[in-house]
């Protein structure tokens, strides 16, 4: 590991200023930066520990509850309030990780985890546009049964890793973030970015800017949502595909959807066009189907993935199944 500087901040100016400087990274729970570092991935001058600023709660105001982004996995997860109004972001988190990792993650942590594609982890392979831009990407033409079937660029196929992305998408979330420049909200679905020409950008978030907290609409998926997670192995292991399933439901009609994919994407996968074809028709094998079918259009897998496509349909059927029957993981 390089030699580096850590500095503890205890107001938001102070660690918005700190980080300002170059080569500076802000710590949390250090569940992913840390790892990156020991594997020369990353390698920061000074870390900015931001674990003493006061975004360690989740209140609910009216309608809306609010996150701190200091908040740890393991609590978000088993918050009363998250448990009861918005389950399917708690079965996400407990199907993420282990439950050490669980008790150090922080929410704004999750919200920046960078894949775990092992083309862009080992620097045994020199060929990487996201650690390395303009140097390739070693993925298209190796092993890519982990890797991106939609949205994926010739610069990148590298996938977002985090369960608790998908479900934020699936609920529609806001982040909160504060800069030099003031505070401003970023809607989750603009917040992770395509690879395009740059795929060293994983979010729209300015270097110098700093997660405060995410913010989640008033809950209409409580009764009916469902994480399903497909995996190599049933725990500690990334997805292979996920789906974030919420129904609105009236009787057997859906009124509104929320349905967002995960491990197929270098950002998490919301079909609007899925999500409009669910709204106002009977729950049932039919409606799931056509949007399972919408949800993956345009997929353009892989030499070793192309299992994707058709695992990424079946899972949302099923997500979407277990979520209309109410059924909770």
């Amino acid at each position: 590991m390089n030699p580096f500087n850590y500095q503890r901040t205890t107001t938001p100016e102070e660690a918005v200023h700190a980080v300002s400087a170059r080569g500076a990274k802000f710590l949390g729970g250090g569940t992913n930066l840390v790892d990156l570092m020991r594997y020369n991935v990353e390698q920061p001058t000074t870390l900015i520990d931001v674990t003493r600023l006061s975004f360690t709660e989740i209140t609910t105001a009216g309608n809306t509850t609010t996150i701190g982004a200091g908040v740890r996995n393991s609590d978000l997860a088993n918050h009363e309030t998250i448990r009861i109004n918005y389950p399917l972001l708690s079965q996400a988190l407990l199907s993420g990780a282990s439950p050490q990792l669980r008790n150090m993650a922080t929410t704004g942590g999750n919200l920046l985890q960078r894949t775990r594609c092992y083309y862009f982890m080992d620097t045994a392979f020199p060929a990487c546009n996201k650690r390395t831009p303009g140097s390739g990407c070693a993925a298209i033409k190796g092993f890519n049964r982990n890797h991106a079937i939609l949205g994926a660029s010739a610069e990148c196929i590298a996938t977002n890793p985090s369960d608790m992305n998908v479900a934020l998408v699936a609920l529609n979330a806001t982040i909160h973030v504060t800069g030099p420049k003031g505070k401003r909200t970023i809607a989750i679905a603009d917040f992770h970015r395509l690879p395009g020409n740059t795929p060293q950008l994983d979010t729209n978030l300015h270097p110098d800017e700093l997660i405060t907290a995410v913010e989640l609409p008033a809950p209409k998926f409580a009764k009916h949502s469902y994480y399903l997670k497909v995996r190599d192995r049933q725990s500690y292991a990334f997805a292979l595909v996920s789906v974030a399933a919420g129904l609105e439901m009236n009787g057997n009609t859906i009124q509104s959807a929320g349905l967002a994919l995960g491990g197929v994407a270098h950002k998490p996968w919301r079909s609007l066009d899925a999500e409009k074809s669910l709204a106002g028709a009977t729950a049932g094998p039919e409606a799931f189907k056509r949007a399972a079918d919408l949800a993956v259009a345009g997929a353009r897998p892989q030499e070793h993935n192309a299992f994707k496509v058709e695992l990424a349909k079946q899972s949302i059927v099923r997500a979407l199944t277990l979520a209309a029957q109410g059924v909770q993981a």
